[in-house]
């Protein structure tokens, strides 16, 4: 009998998946992103990027950045009725609408 894997990244095929147009790395620019303190930003995980991406059950979720951290940003997320801060990379966050 073969053990299943039990690392961050499992199960996520169909939600880490790209279209075959946009496969690849992001462009330079969604690296270099700025963020100011008080913004709200929606967390989308960029799967060709590791370093930096939050855990996937926080994808899709949309916060408030707190503060930087390095060049992490923080993000305030109400989880289950508790405020959890979660450093992410700018590449993983967008503007929310």
């Amino acid at each position: 009998m073969v053990k299943s894997s039990k690392g961050l990244r499992r199960r996520s095929r169909g939600i880490l998946s790209k279209s075959p147009r946009n496969r690849g790395n992001p462009p330079v620019a969604r690296l270099m992103r700025k963020f100011e303190e008080g913004e709200k930003v929606c967390i989308k995980i960029e799967p060709s990027v590791r370093s930096g991406a939050p855990h996937l059950r926080f994808q899709g979720r949309t916060g408030v950045v707190v503060g930087t951290q390095g060049r992490m940003y923080r993000v305030s997320i109400m989880d289950g009725g508790k405020e959890k801060i979660i450093l992410s990379n700018a590449v993983h966050l967008t503007k929310a609408k």
